[in-house]
């Protein structure tokens, strides 16, 4: 399962009808919103979990950030922290507010919504992205990190960059990259 399945399965469809409310779309225009931008997500991610660092970055921000509010309770979508949350998502996923710009661009091209409707989408969409992977992960525990194990399923997904089916050989990639720097 990837994270746009994981985002639009059935357990989040009070969060995308939130999102839908928020943005004044239908439940189909917000999940062909979530459907279109979620890739790019996850993208993104991959590329930042390349080195131990960022692997390390994102594991620690999945188990402490409590992302997985965006999910259990759609309401918070529309606040005000939850964009600013997301664009701070935004900012360690992709570095840049044009790549942020380009994303949005590129989903109005797949959805027929407007680039900038999307681009505002886009950091709620960030916060749900890692809501998701946090429960999945980590079931949604609030648990310090440290005293969390993640699950290989989604992560391991999220990082099988040769999409072999195992994170072995990528993991080990990373290693070898990181040792000769």
């Amino acid at each position: 399962m990837n994270v746009t399945d994981l985002l639009l399965g059935g357990q989040n469809n009070d969060a995308v009808s939130a999102l839908a409310r928020q943005f004044g779309v239908s439940e189909a225009q917000a999940r062909d919103a979530v459907a279109s931008l979620a890739p790019s997500l996850t993208r993104g991610m991959k590329h930042h979990t390349q080195d131990s660092a960022g692997l390390d970055s994102l594991i620690n921000a999945l188990g402490t950030g409590n992302h997985a509010k965006y999910i259990d309770d759609p309401g918070v979508l529309g606040r005000e922290e939850t964009t600013k949350d997301g664009n701070s998502i935004l900012g360690h996923i992709f570095g840049s507010k044009d790549v942020s710009r380009n994303v949005a661009t590129n989903a109005a091209q797949e959805t027929g919504l407007g680039a900038s409707l999307l681009k505002k989408m886009l950091p709620v969409v960030a916060t749900m992205v890692m809501g998701s992977l946090g429960k999945q992960i980590f079931g949604g525990s609030s648990a310090p990190a440290a005293t969390q194990k993640a699950s290989p399923g989604i992560l391991g997904s999220l990082l099988d960059s040769d999409g072999d089916g195992s994170i072995i050989d990528d993991v080990l990639g990373m290693a070898f990259k990181a040792a000769f720097r």
